[in-house]
């Protein structure tokens, strides 16, 4: 089995890049229209699997006064810091790398599958990166209920965790998130959509 960021560094090299973020656009586009209104303005964010940055980029420009983003890959880091000179991009590995800040908003598209137990990421995000108060919002193409997705696996020939719609939605829950909506967007010939995850960090007084 080949490693995501293997996978996605050499995406980068070759411009697939940009077609990952033609692709999740108009996805990413609904789930921060339907994340941001709840957040206070300015609002601090992190991307994580930030790929070239693009995500970033589009928080910095919709009330984001901090905003970083993380991936695995260094190809697409590297690429990231090169078209956003003054942005600020980490290249690491998850879960074990750990933000110096808590953020308002945590957004995630097309990342927690590829890790072998994403219920410990929600977790992990939602004790550790967020701020009291603050909202995930998590896209994910690969899910039971996306039957050409299951194939991807075997095609990529890398590690995917296959999860159906309920099952996600129970790990938003034991991870300690509240207020939890779960729906797919962006639907499109042959697909039901990805699947778009939003939940809240308790606010303590």
């Amino acid at each position: 089995m080949k490693e995501a960021t293997d996978i996605f560094s050499s995406w980068a090299t070759t411009g697939r890049d940009e077609g990952m973020e033609k692709g999740h656009s108009a996805a990413v586009t609904e789930m921060l229209e339907v994340a941001i209104p709840k957040l206070i303005q300015p609002f601090t964010a992190i991307d994580i699997g930030c790929g070239n940055g693009w995500v970033v980029r589009k928080l910095a420009t919709l009330g984001a006064s901090h905003v970083e983003g993380i991936d695995g890959a260094e190809e697409m880091v590297m690429k990231a810091r090169k078209i956003d000179p003054n942005g600020i991009y980490h290249h690491a590995r998850l879960p074990e790398w750990k933000p110096e800040y808590r953020f308002d908003l945590v957004h995630s598209m097309e990342f927690l599958y590829y890790l072998k137990q994403p219920q410990e990421m929600l977790a992990i995000i939602h004790d550790e990166w967020l701020e009291n108060g603050g909202w995930l919002v998590a896209g994910v193409d690969h899910y039971q209920e996306h039957e050409q997705s299951l194939q991807w696996p075997k095609q990529l020939q890398v590690h995917m965790t296959t999860m159906t719609i309920n099952e996600w939605k129970s790990a938003m829950q034991k991870a300690g998130f509240q207020h939890i909506k779960v729906w797919q967007t962006a639907a499109k010939e042959n697909s039901p959509g990805t699947l778009s995850m939003l939940g809240q960090k308790a606010t303590y007084s």
